[in-house]
This record gives structure tokens, C-alpha cells and sequence, in this order.
């Protein structure tokens, strides 16, 4: 892959990731795949892409140990997903068009399958 499309693809994702710390998402998840994608080319990606992906693991142990913190989550993107669904529909909210509509909807989905991962990963017996 060219060194500009590694660029543009995993600064996307380090920024959307960035976002997701604020709103309803694993911010900390997208982030270290945005940083693993820009130190395929980047040198200077690895060093904190070694934090975010320590920080991510963290993330993930806690939501398949804590019954709690798995039904927050999950509440959290079933929020964000009806209010990207209604903005897309076409209620009107405010601050919302359809652009951040989408971008909800996609959340609260990036977000239900990474908790659904993460419970599925951490009730694997090691090997």
C-alpha cells in the first residue's frame, strides 16, 4: 500500500478513535488500529502504539470481567445507535444531520461488536 493511503487510513482511524474516547465507543481500540496501521510505514507510530494498545487490552479485560461495565457499554450503544437511526429517518434533533446520524448509528454498531468480542475473547481458556 502506498505510504500516503497508510497515512490518510490510519490517521483517520487514530482521529476517529480520538473522538470516540468523548462519545459512545472503544476509542482506545480504534485508536491503537489507527497507530498499528500508521507504524506499518512510520516509525515513530510504534512507541505510542504500545501505550494505546496496553490501554485497549486494559479496556477489553474490564468489559469480559465486569457484568456491569458490559451492560453500560451496551447501553451506551444502544443510545448512540436509536439516535443515529432517528436523525437518519429524519427527526429532527438538535445538532444532528444526517452525516452525524451515520456516524452514531456506525458507533453504537463498532461499539455492540467489540463488547460482543470482548465477552467472547475473554471467556476463552488460554492455551
Amino acid at each position: 500500500m502506498p505510504t500516503v493511503v497508510v497515512a490518510v487510513v490510519g490517521g483517520f482511524m487514530t482521529l476517529a478513535g480520538i473522538a470516540l474516547l468523548v462519545l459512545p465507543g472503544p476509542g482506545m481500540i480504534l485508536v491503537a488500529a489507527g497507530l498499528a496501521v500508521l507504524a506499518t510505514r512510520f516509525a515513530w507510530a510504534k512507541r505510542p502504539l504500545g501505550f494505546a494498545r496496553t490501554r485497549a487490552e486494559a479496556g477489553m479485560r474490564q468489559v469480559a470481567n465486569r457484568r456491569r461495565a458490559t451492560l453500560v457499554a451496551l447501553g451506551s450503544a444502544a443510545v448512540s445507535l436509536a439516535i443515529g437511526v432517528l436523525a437518519l429517518r429524519g427527526v429532527d434533533l438538535p445538532y444532528m444531520t444526517g452525516l452525524t446520524g451515520a456516524l452514531m448509528a456506525a458507533s453504537g454498531l463498532f461499539l455492540v461488536v467489540t463488547v460482543l468480542w470482548a465477552r467472547h475473547a475473554g471467556n476463552r481458556k488460554p492455551v
